[in-house]
């Protein structure tokens, strides 16, 4: 349907290629760190472990989890869970990947806004990403069929995709900030040097443009639904 719409190709094709960048880069830039061993040979779990120590964080678990950078911190049970590379690796790529995640542990225990209110979407969010787009398409064929409640319906799509939306958008803060906390902590603990501060930065930096392309490329998405649903632009052909 709008998949072989040229606008909606117009308005998509750029962020699915930076997409695709942003997962080759954080790919490409966590291996070649990967490689580059810190001076004080502390594990992702130890680098973890020390940061929460720290900041006087007693409550929160570390603990390992299968698979490639599938590293994350769960709110709702106060985990920590790197992946293989990072809990048991004692590189640049390991401490700064383990540092974000502790970032994201002291934004909960600190009540950061953002996680506060990515944390609340995150139940909607189960809701509206499965309805959301069956219903866009049922309101996009009512409409062609100049049915009644195709404009209803659309309008409910559209909310319901602005949901996922504004998911991705919380989401920028939040990451940049967890970010922002890790490069402190771990030079301010002294776990990397300055050449190896270098390297998590950029480790970092090329993780948090994958959460640029997604935001980008949801916007982008809302962006055709509204303009091919006659809110934006006052057309629908």
């Amino acid at each position: 349907m709008f998949y072989f719409d040229p606008l909606y190709l117009i308005l998509t094709i750029p962020p699915m290629l930076l997409a695709l960048y942003a997962q080759a880069k954080v790919k490409s830039t966590f291996m070649k760190y990967s490689q580059v061993p810190t001076m004080r040979g502390m594990s992702g779990a130890d680098v973890a472990a020390a940061i929460l120590r720290t900041r006087r964080i007693h409550d929160v678990k570390i603990e390992p989890v299968e698979g490639t950078l599938s590293d994350h911190y769960d709110p709702t049970t106060k985990t920590l869970r790197l992946s293989p590379e990072v809990y048991g690796g004692r590189t640049v790529a390991a401490a700064g990947v383990a540092a974000h995640e502790v970032g994201h542990a002291i934004q909960h225990a600190e009540s950061y806004r953002f996680l506060t209110m990515r944390s609340n979407l995150v139940p909607l969010l189960g809701f509206t990403s499965k309805l959301a787009l069956p219903t866009l398409m049922i309101g996009f064929v009512m409409m062609s069929a100049q049915s009644a409640l195709g404009q209803p319906i659309l309008l409910a799509g559209i909310a319901l995709f602005s949901v996922m939306v504004l998911f991705q958008l919380v989401t920028l803060p939040v990451e940049f900030d967890a970010s922002r906390r890790a490069l402190l902590a771990i030079q301010d603990g002294g776990i990397v040097d300055a050449r190896e501060l270098v390297g998590a930065k950029k480790v970092l930096s090329a993780a948090a443009l994958t959460y640029v392309a997604a935001a980008v490329s949801s916007v982008a998405t809302l962006l055709y639904f509204l303009i091919r649903s006659g809110l934006l632009g006052g057309r629908r052909d």
